[in-house]
């Protein structure tokens, strides 16, 4: 009898859900445990589900409506679609989770609706970050979305996977951000596309941290983006030993990251995988400071910024927006005094969301601005007017920013004083 062939966590998770054993390019028909839907396609896929399916949820339970990219509403229209959403949910029982709760990914995270593997759909991108948890996240338009919801089943063709390995523990001036940016400049922007990208990261990274590996690798293409269990993942879910890889799965390519050896990373307008080194782009002016997001709007990474800012004055040119990726987030840095910190600094707070980070609220950049943010994209046009230019940045580096008036590192500020 043939033994079966060594697996990764993709084939892994797909068999599973499908009942069947499956490799990359199979096509494997799935058991979805949550759909997720955000605010500014829910409209779409309410009018998929009632209009053109002429059908409800199958599983309410397993559906989530979270209010989150233009929350609260900048406009009529935006509450009127918020409006639909919760009366969508309160008639057919679905999760809503309203203005205030939080990120779509930071909330699902949070709630457990996504877990070691488990498959969740959800109608944002950066539905990879799921993976921290060593979930199958994946995102997908308006239309497929309302199929999952209606049959809790969704088709995937199995990707092919790039192992990325992660060596060495970093130095304390180098986060998950910079390490996800150098993993993106190493595979480039299409480097990934339709694949799974497996992260092995042994026992390094807090959940946290993982949601940000995980975020980003969309950005490099990404179907979906893993990060093989370990550490406080293994303290914090019972993670079935199916969901790990197999010692000598087939992967269609490699890479390795030496995070010991790595300094602070900057992506530069206005692609992602255009990263260099922060020390390089020392003095640039900066306009605008942006900390939040479901990349960096975690506790870790206000807690960070907020260390950097005590005792300091965000430069008088510069504005500091942060924005907390959730109520729980917002709720323990009101606690641990995080949040006042940042405000004596001279920070300005928003309402748990997406924010400014696609362009349509809460702090949107004028021609010519240039912004270093903690979220995940910088294209032209993604945060205001297309002349505006955006660089990518860790917490850190963004606090640091935030204080010269200009790009920065905190050895810039420790130095200054």
């Amino acid at each position: 009898m043939n033994q079966p062939k060594p697996q990764t966590m993709a084939e892994k998770i797909l068999s599973k859900k499908g009942n069947k054993t499956v490799y990359a390019g199979d096509l494997s028909v799935v058991e979805v445990d949550n759909v997720m839907i955000v605010d500014s396609i829910a409209e779409s896929v309410i009018e998929v589900l009632e209009k053109e399916l002429n059908a409800k949820p199958r599983f309410p339970e397993r559906v989530s409506i979270v209010i989150d990219h233009v929350a609260p509403a900048s406009s009529v229209n935006v509450a009127k679609s918020h409006q639909a959403s919760r009366k969508f949910a309160e008639e057919t029982g679905v999760k809503l989770f309203d203005v205030g709760r939080g990120i779509c990914h930071q909330v699902l995270i949070e709630e457990r609706l996504a877990f070691p593997g488990a498959i969740v759909l959800g109608s944002d991108s950066h539905s990879t970050t799921y993976g921290a948890v060593a979930a199958f996240g994946t995102g997908m338009g308006a239309t497929d979305i309302a199929l999952a919801a209606a049959s809790g089943k969704t088709w995937l063709k199995v990707p092919e996977s790039v192992k990325v390995t992660l060596k060495n523990q970093p130095s304390n001036d180098v986060s998950a951000k910079d390490i996800a940016l150098e993993m993106i400049r190493l595979l480039t922007a299409d480097g990934a596309t339709y694949m799974s990208i497996e992260i092995h990261a042994g026992d390094m990274f807090s959940r946290g941290e993982r949601m940000t590996l995980a975020n980003l690798c969309v950005e490099a293409g990404a179907k979906a983006g893993m990060v093989v269990p370990g550490g406080e993942i293994l303290t914090m879910y019972d993670v079935p030993d199916w969901v790990y890889p197999d010692a000598d799965a087939v992967y269609t390519r490699e890479i390795e990251i030496d995070c010991a050896s790595l300094t602070p990373r900057m992506s530069v307008p206005s692609y992602v995988d255009n990263v260099e080194t922060v020390s390089s782009l020392r003095g640039q002016r900066v306009d605008q400071v942006f900390i939040g997001t479901c990349t960096n709007g975690r506790l870790e990474d206000l807690q960070v910024a907020a260390a950097i800012l005590k005792g300091q004055k965000v430069a008088a040119h510069t504005r500091l927006l942060v924005i907390p990726a959730s109520s729980e987030v917002l709720e323990a840095a009101m606690q641990d005094g995080t949040l006042l910190t940042i405000i004596q600094a001279g920070g300005t707070l928003s309402t748990p969301g997406c924010g400014p980070c696609m362009g349509r609220h809460q702090g949107v950049l004028a021609p010519g601005e240039v912004c270093v943010s903690t979220s995940n994209r910088n294209f032209i046009g993604r945060m205001g007017d297309k002349d505006a230019k955006i660089y990518l940045a860790s917490p850190a580096v963004a606090a640091a920013t935030a204080i010269m008036g200009s790009i920065a590192l905190p050895e810039d500020v420790v130095a200054r004083a």
